[in-house]
């Protein structure tokens, strides 16, 4: 029988520094959740077969869109962005924790491929 826990989010933000890293802290329904911490500007990526929703723990995200537009997420709220859709996550400066929730086949950048660019994410 599986034990059934609560996952505590900071207490797993605590457990690592990388930058723009995603660590996976669940699976469900072919999902994974994944939490990071993020600090000045990402790269501009898509993901063509995939929904990603951002939610933020702590500070502002603030994901730009080709379309010109950035939008700001703040601390409780959460953003989809649809398949295909190209944007650039990024903060003002300060630290912000987020959580994703994405297919487990997800790739970190989608097609790009750039320095910030994590092949292998790890379950912590």
């Amino acid at each position: 029988m599986q034990i059934i826990e609560p996952i505590n989010l900071m207490e797993k933000f605590a457990m690592f520094g990388q930058l723009w890293t995603p660590h996976i802290v669940g699976e469900l329904n072919g999902h994974y959740l994944k939490i990071c911490k993020i600090k000045g500007d990402f790269v501009w990526h898509s993901h063509d077969n995939e929904d990603e929703l951002f939610m933020v723990l702590k500070g502002t995200l603030l994901m730009d869109f080709r379309d010109g537009r950035t939008v700001a997420v703040r601390e409780g709220e959460i953003l989809i962005v649809p398949k295909g859709t190209e944007h650039r996550p990024r903060t003002n400066g300060e630290l912000v924790y987020h959580l994703l929730f994405e297919p487990a086949s997800t790739r970190h950048t989608g097609k790009v491929n750039s320095e910030m660019t994590v092949q292998k994410q790890q379950w912590i």
